[in-house]
């Protein structure tokens, strides 16, 4: 269609009526003004901007958004070298000088938006990103404090097009402006060059990234002297606490505030395939209570208790205690204590006794998935358990999709496909990637070096000394973990657990705080735990960005 817009302006010249020329002068205007998509250009920055309203706690805001892209370059890139084809240039030195930097670069996409009438000097600034990794921000930014909201089922699959796309009266734009960061290789992000895989797709290096982001981003508009802030959902969590060490450490950029959603900070404790790491039982201790919510809400329970909450206290204490015990003695454990903790799993997960002690009291997250809800021949959701499907396999192991994707990836990439393109005015012509594991995540490193070590270890990766590292350098820095009952991918229990081991002095523990709801891995997912979470990540912006809000 655009194409055809400008023959039709082109042929009406040569009939050369004085309508027609001055439609063609409008429409090669605005042809200048859109984003250049060519391959050619496609590294070079962009930047769309439109201007919209929100009504917010009540408030209008009125903002301006931009969408565009920021070309970042990997550790080692010296930005004075100069091109073998700049004019004047001795070409056999800028080449020698070129030659030293890397061929590999990114062109990062965000969306920013920016509160009318704001200083910005004093206006706080909040950079999110979600994680996979291989996974865009679209969820964030659709789901939880963009201007423009998708609406979902609670617990259920949505059903197909057309959707809702809603004005969003949770979004986080009453406290701070923002700022959606697609990562390398997602979303409209694309990475290019000798090597480019090595050079961004990796737990170090895709954090180098994303702090150069940063930087550029402060500088490009402005905003060095406003209280900053990062927001990381799941992987986005570990990204987050390696950035903030970077960007305090190495850059000088103290921030104000880092905001956790359903974090995972050492590999070690994920739920997913801890069989394959023998002697290592804390995952299974950390997921428990998750497998008790979870059981609750499908009313699995053989006690069917009336409250959540004095559950999860009574499952988290038997996690650390007599189950903890008992899986440290591993084939010393009596066969009576056995037979008495497996019926207490039993209690607390509605699983067979038979099945549970077949699995040797250790369940991982997929077989949990697969079994809870098999007699009713439904596989439980992973990012949700509230969510169910059909079983694909009920002879299988463990679960073969997570139905909570399923329920909703689709209503979210048609509203960002759509809002991108007639709100945004960015996108014509390029591919949006909500989801690269096949690229991203095919040749993901998971290695990485913590502060002060050498080299990285030959162990899964553990950001925790990140996070301590940051809070220890700047001990003004506060620290916000939000997590979902319901969330098999990085369960809440985890987080807290890993907060509570965090090397930090006892006195720095008083600056992290911690915020749960009845909602899964996306706690936005649900309506309450969105108003909820929103209200809560305000009230910890406001707090601690020195401002009293406006």
């Amino acid at each position: 269609m655009k194409r055809f817009v400008v023959l039709l302006a082109a042929f009406s010249l040569a009939t050369a009526p004085a309508w027609a020329a001055a439609a063609a002068k409008k429409t090669k205007e605005k042809e200048q003004d859109k984003p250049d998509t060519s391959a050619s250009n496609f590294f070079k920055p962009e930047a769309s901007t439109s201007s919209g309203s929100v009504v917010v706690e009540g408030r209008r805001i009125d903002y301006q958004a931009v969408a565009g892209t920021l070309v970042v370059h990997p550790r080692g890139w010296d930005d004075a070298a100069k091109k073998p084809d700049d004019d004047g240039a001795d070409k056999d030195k800028t080449k020698a000088a070129d030659d030293k930097n890397p061929d590999a670069e990114a062109s990062i996409f965000y969306v920013a938006y920016f509160k009318r009438g704001a200083a910005a000097g004093t206006r706080p600034i909040t950079f999110l990103f979600n994680g996979g990794p291989g996974s865009s921000t679209v969820w964030l930014h659709m789901g939880a404090f963009g201007p423009r909201r998708i609406v979902t089922a609670d617990d259920s699959h949505t059903p197909p097009a057309p959707y809702r796309l809603v004005d969003n009266e949770f979004s986080l734009l009453d406290a701070s402006d923002l700022v959606f960061i697609d990562a390398p290789g997602t979303g409209f992000s694309r990475v290019e060059g000798k090597d480019k895989e090595k050079s961004f797709f990796g737990v170090d290096p895709d954090a180098y990234a994303f702090s150069h982001f940063v930087t550029q981003f402060l500088s490009k508009y402005g905003r060095w002297n406003s209280p900053k802030y990062l927001f990381g959902e799941s992987y986005g969590t570990p990204r987050a606490s390696v950035m903030v060490n970077e960007l305090q450490g190495e850059d000088d950029v103290d921030l104000n505030g880092v905001i956790l959603l359903s974090a995972i900070l050492s590999f070690d404790m994920s739920a997913d395939g801890p069989e394959t790491n023998p002697g290592v039982d804390v995952p299974y201790e950390l997921v428990l209570p998750t497998y008790a919510a979870s059981a609750w809400y499908h009313h699995k329970l053989p006690s069917n208790p009336p409250e959540l909450g004095p559950l999860l206290d009574e499952v988290q204490h038997f996690a650390l205690t007599d189950y903890a015990l008992a899986l440290g003695q591993g084939a010393n454990l009596p066969d009576d204590q056995r037979d008495a903790i497996a019926e207490k799993l039993h209690d607390y997960t509605g699983l067979p006794v038979d099945y549970i002690k077949k699995a040797n009291l250790r369940i991982n997250g997929g077989k949990f998935e697969q079994t809870l809800q098999i007699s009713d021949d439904l596989t439980t959701g992973r990012l949700d358990t509230r969510f169910s499907g059909p079983t694909m396999d009920a002879l299988g192991e463990e679960a073969d999709y997570d139905p909570q994707s399923a329920a909703i990836s689709s209503a979210y990439v048609a509203a960002f496909n759509s809002y991108a393109r007639k709100d945004l005015h960015f996108g014509e012509g390029k591919i949006f990637k909500p989801e690269a594991y096949d690229t991203v995540g095919a040749h993901w490193v998971f290695s990485h070096k913590p502060p002060g070590a050498f080299a990285a270890p030959p162990t899964a990766p553990n950001v925790m000394p990140d996070l301590a590292s940051a809070m220890k350098y700047n001990p003004g820095l506060k620290i916000m973990l939000n997590g979902g009952y319901y969330d098999l991918a990085t369960p809440y229990f985890e987080g807290i657990y890993e907060m509570h081991h965090l090397q930090i002095p006892a006195n720095l523990q008083s600056n992290i705080e911690y915020h749960y709801y009845q909602s899964g891995h996306m706690v936005y997912a649900h309506e309450d735990s969105l108003k909820r979470l929103h209200d809560n990540v305000a009230a910890f912006i406001r707090k601690t960005g020195r401002t009293k809000g406006e």
